[in-house]
Parts: structure tokens; C-alpha cells; sequence
């Protein structure tokens, strides 16, 4: 089992001149701690689940740029883009150069989107559940054409690009691998088992998480994909300081066919990440 760090507060101590330089020490921290993917979230307000909404939150794709140049071998993604946050044809260029400049680290991770509080706030449209849902389908549609070796005109039912140019393209091949986030079972499993690399589910325990993949199972089943071509993720809400009890419950979900599990800093951020590779990391990768 892999480990992923998920970075979702920005209020370290010292303000904003300190974001570059705490966030550069994360990335080295990871790396010497063996952590195979960092995310950042998709949002321009802070999540109000979290903390204020006014809190610091910085936009993903710079970030992640930030990341590519003070990194060398960790994967670099969203967890996960707002559907409604991007055209599509700007979202495939945007992860095109993240994937060129991080030498082929680059990954999509998208979603339907859900935080109406900051559509609102910007100005940007925020569609009924049913119509981002399609704009999902037809967004990763719109991505992989980008990514493809046709630059002529795609068209679907709410995206008209007269030429689907995108060079340079990106390094990843075929393309940049997609990560589809969320569990629900009717549309967004059928999405991953029809166009993604790669699934995150949240740590919802493990009877849960067992049906959600037998739900996946079915979906590939249908859309004739290998179940196991597809990487299972999870965004876990246990502290790894307990290395044992978190050794034994990932364990259960080792079993299940979890291969990353994802950690959120708490506390000094640095000091967290350092821990994951001194404590867990060894022990964590032989189940």
C-alpha cells in the first residue's frame, strides 16, 4: 500500500511569505518519506466543514506548479477539480503543462463539484446536479480528445471547440492518468469504471467501502474494463501517529484492494510528513 498526502489548509505560521518556502519543505519531506502522490485541493473558498471560509486557500493548478519545481518524482493532482471550475479545453492545457514541466507527473483528478457558497461568491455558474454530472461526462470526453493526435472540432451537447489543439502535448502516455473522485454509486462509479485510472473514497469503514468497490466491479463488468486495471484510493481520517491501530486497520483495507491510502497533515505540516516516512511507510507498502 502506497502513501498519498493531501494538503487542505494554508494557515501556517509566519503568513502568506511563508506558504512558498513551508510548502517546498512538504514536498522534500515527502519525498524523502517515500510518499508517492501529493494533492491539493480544488477551491477558492476555504471549506466552511473545515474552517472559516475567509481562511487562506490558494488555486490547485499554480500550486501544483509550485510543487512540479521543488519536487522530482512525486505525482501532482487535484483532489480533485470542480467540474464547473474550468472549460474543459482550458482544463486539458492547464494539466498538459503541469504534466511537460513535472516530467510526466501530471494526473487529473476531477469531480462533479458541490461548493455552491463559492460559485456564488465568484460569479460562476453552478448548474443543477444532474447537468454537472453531464458536463462531467463531456469534460473528460473533451480532455481526451485534447490529448489525442486530432486537433479538429469536437462537439457535445453543452462544449462547441472549433479546433482541439494542445501542444505541446503531455509526456504522460497514452495521457495523464484520471483520478474520479466521489462514491456515488449510480453515476459517478459508472464514470470511473468508463473513463478513469484511478478512484478515492473516503475512509467510511471497511463493510462500506467493500460495497462501493463491488459497485465499481459491476460498472467495469458492464462497460467490459479490467476492475483491477484501476487504482483505488483512500482519503483516510485516522492520525498515523497511532502507527499500529493504523497499520492493522489499513490492513482490513489492504484486503479489499485499497493500493494508496492518503493522509492530511495536521499540526506542523513538515513535522507530519517527515513521521509517514520514519513510522508508516515501510510498514504500510509490505501489505
Amino acid at each position: 500500500m502506497k502513501i498519498g498526502l493531501h494538503i487542505v489548509t494554508w494557515d501556517f505560521p509566519g503568513g502568506p511569505v511563508a506558504i512558498g518556502p513551508t510548502l517546498a519543505a512538504i514536498g522534500a519531506a515527502a519525498e524523502e518519506a517515500g510518499v508517492s502522490d501529493i494533492s491539493v485541493m480544488d477551491h477558492w473558498f476555504q471549506m466552511e466543514a473545515l474552517a472559516p471560509a475567509t481562511e487562506p486557500m490558494m488555486e490547485g493548478y499554480t500550486t501544483l506548479g509550485f510543487l512540479a519545481a521543488n519536487t522530482e518524482t512525486i505525482r501532482l493532482g487535484l483532489l480533485v477539480t470542480g467540474v464547473t471550475y474550468r472549460h474543459p479545453g482550458l482544463l486539458a492545457k492547464t494539466v498538459a503543462t503541469l504534466d511537460v514541466l513535472s516530467a510526466g507527473r501530471g494526473q487529473l483528478g476531477i469531480g462533479a463539484a458541490w461548493y455552491q457558497r463559492e460559485h456564488l461568491g465568484l460569479g460562476v455558474p453552478f448548474p443543477p446536479t444532474a447537468e454537472r454530472f453531464e458536463i462531467l461526462e463531456e469534460a473528460l470526453q473533451v480532455c481526451f480528445r485534447m490529448w489525442s493526435d486530432d486537433d479538429g472540432p469536437f462537439e457535445t451537447k453543452h462544449f462547441k471547440l472549433a479546433e482541439t489543439i494542445c501542444n505541446p502535448r503531455p509526456i504522460s502516455v497514452p495521457r495523464p492518468p484520471v483520478l474520479i473522485g466521489g462514491s456515488g454509486e449510480r453515476k459517478t462509479l459508472r464514470l470511473v469504471a468508463k473513463y478513469a485510472d484511478a478512484c478515492n473514497l473516503f475512509s467510511i469503514g471497511a463493510t462500506e467501502i467493500g460495497h462501493k468497490l463491488d459497485v465499481l466491479r459491476g460498472h467495469c463488468d458492464d462497460e467490459g474494463r479490467d476492475y483491477d486495471a484501476i487504482t483505488k484510493t483512500m482519503l483516510s481520517r485516522s492520525n498515523p501517529a497511532d502507527v499500529d491501530a493504523v497499520v492493522e486497520e489499513m490492513r482490513e483495507y489492504a484486503k479489499l484492494g485499497i493500493d494508496t491510502v492518503i493522509f492530511v497533515p495536521s499540526g506542523d505540516p513538515v513535522a507530519f510528513t517527515q513521521r509517514l516516512g520514519s513510522d508508516l511507510a515501510a510498514r504500510l507498502e509490505e501489505l
